[in-house]
């Protein structure tokens, strides 16, 4: 049986104009070949369809398998400690340019805001700002029991909502500082006391989940050209200047922990940091995107997590330890994770690049200070791994030998105990609080910025490409319907993807235009192929109407990935085929529009269609990707949007934006706009809508296209016969 990588070589070699036949001879070669179940392609009297649910995950299969062969060849460099030294410094430059660059330094104006007493320490609740008006409150533990200078532990903490007040948070915390070190921990972004959406309580979030208080803050970052992880990474930065400067601290000694999210912003600041002494890592996301059996859309996670444009550079997520060796490692684990919280290739592949780190270790000479470590439990911070934390900061920051076998006693405190503020919400109670929302709003470029985009700036810019010259669809099958005639295409987009379209043309008329619509739902939404639908409507009227399915839509909706079904479920949503396309360097918005240059240019070169004029007109969240593909070929007579967003301006404005992030490009806000793109002689805007999907007036919509000659705006969204039929008129 042929596997799927051959499946798709196979059908790569066939031409974009294969006939019905030769479709049939490139599939035959399988005896279960997916695509047809039949015995020989001989006996097969249908139309040979393609494995479409296919093509976006071989796409990002394809982009992995670059990115990783593209890495292993660098790793595989690193047999000298000279070339090792290089590799760090690449890696800590090449962090800074993908998370939006190093922030200055800004005073920190830090408070002690209350604390209390406890047997063996003691806890002071701190305030301080990571960048102007940016609070981050924290608790300092510090131990009653030992003589200062202590070692000093930055703790991160993972997603709970709480933060810090996290029970085994607190736990761990509570252990390490009876341990005799002086411990910080301090609230994440969108966690504890910096929850920035929300509900009328003023300490729980209004968002769907708390863990969307990363990624809706941080997909709007992306769009100014910021990041989550930037701003995760840089108040980990900052804590640990307090812990550093205090006068209790050994400023040499000092570790940095976290669990889940905690041990992930573990990794960013080993990545950024030389005055981490020793790190653990507990449960962190430590599975590299660009991996062996990529599993699309790969492992994706929050928006922190994330490092959009990685894949080209062939950096990935562990790349942010290898600037910690030698220094003491420890990377502890939840076995059941791979299966439980994070994807398919977690253990496995943390464990393949563990292996090539412990190279790295031992070419420096130090392979005795990287370890793995695991548990059989869930994904949290149990007794257990509390118990590998302790004893590996005992053996490098104090030098103590023997595993710690018990846990001093702990008392989980009530979260206001620990808080710095009255209301449990530090951007509410202290004055002039900022929040990502509004860092982001002023990070916005100013009106009139904006220069215009060459083709090839925006093709770089989206990572679209042009089809070749000529293009044409295959037609796999035509049949009548009443007054007209309804052709199966098959459109070649590149090299993996193949685009299903109906293309339904008059029978008793003659043709006046031709119509490409495009429906953010497919080609087969709402049954408007079928008889008395929309589209034979506007066909008996004369219109030749062609309707595509685009990637990751209708026929081409993306297969669901391998693993657990509770992984698997997570993980199918056009938001995370976004995520995984961002991180491979091709933005999905960019591969839409590649389709859509495909599907024009077949239409051009198809049978009865050469010649006539050609209206487009796309709707809702497609919209977009139309609006960047006629500012790369706008060689047709009109442009109709329904329902099109305004702006990418107007999603950074918008604190409960709604739009989908398939249209999102890092950067986009820096280069262009929607309202800058050119396009065609014509172009009407229909009820056009803000990023929440309200109507926008139309005052205001013509004043955002206030240099665009050849805009027209109407206030209906109209998507009916007479609205479509009119454009080709």
């Amino acid at each position: 049986m042929m596997t799927r990588r051959q499946m798709i070589a196979a059908l790569s070699a066939v031409p974009s104009f294969a006939t019905h036949g030769q479709l049939l001879a490139a599939l035959s070669a399988a005896p279960s070949p997916g695509h047809l179940r039949t015995a020989s392609a001989e006996s097969y009297p249908g139309v040979a369809y393609r494995d479409y649910f296919r093509c976006l995950p071989d796409v990002l299969d394809a982009l992995a398998a670059r990115a990783y062969e593209a890495r292993n060849q660098q790793i595989a460099t690193l047999t000298t400690p000279a070339a090792v030294r290089r590799r760090q410094q690449w890696a800590r430059r090449t962090f800074w340019k993908l998370v939006g660059g190093e922030p200055e330094r800004t005073p920190l104006n830090v408070r002690t805001v209350g604390g209390f007493e406890r047997e063996h320490y003691r806890v002071e609740n701190l305030l301080y700002e990571s960048q102007p008006n940016l609070y981050v409150p924290a608790n300092l533990y510090i131990p009653k029991s030992y003589k200062p200078p202590f070692p000093g532990i930055l703790f991160q903490m993972g997603h709970t909502p709480n933060g810090k007040a996290g029970d085994t948070y607190q736990r761990c915390c509570q252990g390490l500082v009876q341990l005799g070190y002086l411990v910080l921990g301090f609230d994440p972004m969108g966690q504890g006391e910096r929850i920035y959406y929300p509900d009328a309580s003023g300490i729980k979030s209004r968002l769907s989940h708390h863990d969307e208080e990363h990624s809706h803050a941080g997909r709007q970052m992306l769009l100014v050209g910021d990041s989550a992880t930037r701003m995760q990474t840089w108040d980990a930065v900052r804590s640990l200047d307090v812990l550093a400067s205090h006068p209790l601290v050994d400023p040499k000694r000092i570790g940095a922990t976290g669990q889940s999210g905690g041990g992930t912003t573990t990794m960013f600041i080993s990545a950024v940091d030389d005055r981490i002494a020793a790190a653990v890592v507990c449960s962190g996301n430590t599975e590299n995107v660009a991996c062996a059996n990529f599993n699309a859309p790969g492992s994706i996670d929050d928006a922190e997590q994330d490092f959009p444009g990685s894949g080209p550079l062939s950096f990935d997520r562990w790349d942010c330890l290898y600037p910690l060796a030698p220094k003491p490692l420890l990377v502890s684990v939840s076995d059941k994770d791979f299966f439980g919280t994070y994807s398919s290739r977690y253990i496995s592949n943390g464990w393949e690049q563990f292996q090539k780190l412990r190279k790295v270790y031992a070419v420096l000479g130090q392979e005795d200070q990287i370890a793995w470590g695991g548990t059989p439990l869930p994904h949290a911070l149990s007794y257990d791994t509390r118990l590998q934390v302790y004893s590996w900061f005992a053996r490098w920051l104090k030098g103590e030998t023997g595993r710690i076998e018990a846990e001093p006693p702990t008392v989980v405190e009530e979260d206001s105990t620990l808080w710095v503020s009255a209301s449990g919400n530090v951007a509410r109670a202290f004055s002039g609080g900022t929040t990502p929302f509004s860092l982001t709003l002023a990070a916005i470029p100013k009106t009139g910025f904006f220069k215009t985009q060459s083709p090839e700036s925006l093709k770089t810019l989206l990572g679209a490409e042009m089809p070749p010259r000529g293009l044409a669809a295959c037609v796999l099958k035509r049949v009548p319907s009443d007054g007209c005639q309804i052709e199966a295409l098959d459109i070649q987009s590149t090299a993996q993807v193949w685009l299903p379209a109906w293309l339904i043309r008059p029978t008793t008329i003659p043709v006046k235009s031709v119509l490409l619509l495009l429906e953010p739902a497919g080609r087969n939404y709402d049954h408007r192929w079928q008889q008395g639908g929309l589209y034979q409507t506007l066909a008996t009227n004369g219109h030749i109407v062609c309707v595509p399915d685009l990637r990751g839509v209708g026929d081409l909706a993306p297969e669901i990935g391998r693993g657990s079904a509770l992984s698997a479920e997570e993980h199918k949503s056009e938001e995370s085929w976004a995520w995984g396309s961002l991180i491979l360097g091709k933005p999905l918005l960019g591969q839409r529009v590649t389709d859509i240059l495909a599907v024009m240019e077949a239409l051009r070169h198809h049978d009865g269609v050469a010649g006539l004029p050609l209206a487009v007109a796309a709707r809702g969240e497609w919209t977009v990707p139309m609006q960047f593909a006629a500012a790369l070929d706008s060689n047709f007579a009109v442009l109709y949007l329904s329902g099109g967003l305004l702006s990418y301006r107007n999603i950074v404005e918008t604190e409960d934006y709604t739009h989908p992030f398939a249209n999102f490009v890092p950067g986009i806000l820096h280069h262009t706009d929607l309202t800058e793109l050119p396009g065609p002689k014509r172009v009407v805007l229909g009820g056009v809508v803000d990023s929440v999907g309200n109507a926008v007036p139309v005052d205001v919509v013509r004043t955002a296209y206030a240099k665009a000659a050849n805009v027209e705006v109407v206030s209906d969204a109209r998507w009916d016969a007479g609205m479509l039929a009119a454009l080709g008129s």
